[in-house]
């Protein structure tokens, strides 16, 4: 597959680490009730969770460039949207700089961008063009001694349109992008 994948990231059983899944649902919604243009590149809009292996291998698959929607603790004030971009050179010089280095294992229950994205460039990907947005959470439902909890916190759940309109304005940005790779 070329084209843009957008991929909602994160646990819904452990509060604020649903971001990534409500705002791809959000996105889902609007989409239902527009017109679908002739897009420019294919943007593919899914929910991952937290099957990690499941994005290495769309990644894998030949995407131009990918948006991953996650919750992303960073010390802001709870709801705080991030656009973040992984720098390549530091995975590839801190990966190659110990030779005695064992591959990345990765959990078929578990989601780690940074795990993914390490093990897409290990197994030569070439998904260059990716952007994490992340959003600071407020808890994860373990904060009270509960054992997780469904739905996010009232500031998360408030940024979700805002994440959602910056997602859109990404993938029109992106296609800009990658029709100028093309002239």
């Amino acid at each position: 597959m070329s084209g843009i994948l957008v991929a909602g990231i994160g646990n819904v059983f452990f509060g604020d680490d649903g971001f990534g899944v409500e705002v791809v649902r959000r996105l889902a919604e609007r989409a239902d009730g527009r017109p679908h243009p002739e897009p420019s590149a294919e943007v593919r809009v899914e929910d991952f969770g937290i099957r990690g292996i499941d994005l290495c291998y769309a990644l894998l698959d030949g995407v131009d460039a990918a948006i991953l929607i996650d919750a992303t603790q960073r010390g802001g004030p709870p709801g705080t949207l991030y656009l973040i971009e992984p720098a390549r050179e530091d995975d590839e010089s801190s990966a190659s700089s110990d030779p005695y280095a064992s591959p990345v294992l990765m959990s078929a229950h578990q989601m780690d961008p940074a795990q993914v994205l390490q093990t897409v460039r290990m197994l030569g990907g070439g998904c260059e063009d990716i952007v994490v947005l992340g959003c600071e959470p407020a808890d994860f439902g373990f904060e009270h001694g509960e054992q997780g909890r469904m739905g996010l916190s009232n500031p998360v759940a408030a940024a979700v349109d805002q994440a959602a309109d910056l997602v859109e304005t990404l993938i029109v940005q992106t296609r800009e992008r990658l029709a100028l790779r093309l002239v």
